[in-house]
């Protein structure tokens, strides 16, 4: 509800610019100035004198009060989207564990931009990809962003066979997009390596997207060459697990991945660091924004009713007040 009545008729406020001029008429008139020897010795005053006059005056403002209609208004906003269906395809092979992304590795630094990313979309119907050496869908298209923020948060490395299938991964997505109604259907690759795994050709499953109408953004993770990658194995002395940094050489397919967005119509990121990578997504968010209509709605509840009351009990009371006999004129 709005805080402040308004006036469906404020026209009628101008009637108030009268209000001066009767009363000066009334208190300059000679005949308003002569009521006073009329006046009974026993009503204690002159100013009972001008009592009908004020009353009369007092309905005329509550009259026009009422003729300028105040009313309470009840607004609310109905919005409609146009969603956006988003598959977000995440790569969790060995190599994502490499420590060039601080203040953890390259698939934690990632896991949680995804988490915010997805956050900022509520609108959208979004879905979540892993793949290594093979793919797994954690989730299907949904709008569930609590299970989907769960999920992500749950991705850890080496879920599937270890290796980096990036065609494997993009026909897995492409398949839980092919029959959405959407209007805009996004794939998301998030990937830190070069295709080495998996039965499909990388530039296969992108025909097959583009096929299907499916825009692809492809990102690369971390610094090309060498970083220090953490592996765990076990003490042949104690037999308990330790964890040595290795120092690997990682690369990305920088071409496959900026071939595969721009068949789709998509484009090819490049994230270094943390901080790159955010502004990727930021990037990706500002181009596939959501369509969204907003209609705004009014209700309103008429609240003229008590000056239109008023008006009339002022108009009355000089009668009473002569009943009384409160003035000489009732």
């Amino acid at each position: 509800m709005n805080g402040w009545p308004e006036l469906a008729e404020p026209i009628w406020l101008w009637a108030l610019a009268l209000v001066p001029f009767l009363l000066y008429r009334h208190h300059r008139s000679e005949s308003g100035a002569l009521l006073a020897s009329r006046l009974p010795r026993r009503t204690g005053g002159a100013w009972r004198l001008h009592l009908p006059f004020y009353f009369g005056l007092l309905a005329l403002v509550a009259l026009v009060l009422a003729l300028a209609r105040p009313r309470l208004g009840y607004s609310w906003e109905e919005a409609t989207t146009e969603g956006i269906d988003i598959q977000i395809v995440l790569d969790v092979s060995g190599s994502m564990a490499a420590e060039d992304f601080q203040p953890k590795n390259r698939l934690e630094v990632a896991k949680q931009v995804v988490r915010d990313f997805i956050a900022k979309r509520p609108g959208d119907r979004i879905g979540i990809t892993v793949f290594g050496g093979s793919a797994l869908t954690r989730s299907p298209l949904t709008v569930d962003r609590v299970m989907l923020d769960e999920l992500v948060r749950a991705v850890e490395l080496s879920e599937v066979a270890d290796g980096t299938a990036i065609g494997v991964a993009l026909a897995n997505a492409a398949s839980r997009l092919k029959d959405s109604t959407a209007k805009s259907k996004v794939i998301l690759l998030l990937t830190d390596g070069v295709n080495n795994a998996g039965e499909i050709d990388p530039a296969a499953a992108a025909a097959v997207a583009e096929g299907l109408g499916l825009k692809v953004y492809t990102i690369g993770v971390g610094r090309s060459g060498r970083a220090p990658v953490p592996l765990q194995s076990r003490d042949p002395l104690t037999g308990r697990l330790v964890t040595r940094r290795v120092i690997m050489d990682v690369d990305i397919d920088e071409k496959l991945l900026a071939a595969i967005a721009e068949r789709t119509g998509g484009s090819f990121f490049r994230a270094t660091d943390p901080e790159a990578l955010r502004a990727v997504f930021d990037r990706i968010d500002r181009l596939e924004k959501t369509p969204m209509r907003v209609k705004k709605y009014t209700r309103y509840r008429e609240s003229f009713q008590p000056f239109a009351w008023g008006a009339l009990t002022l108009m009355l009371a000089p009668l009473a007040a002569g009943v009384l006999r409160w003035t000489v004129d009732p």
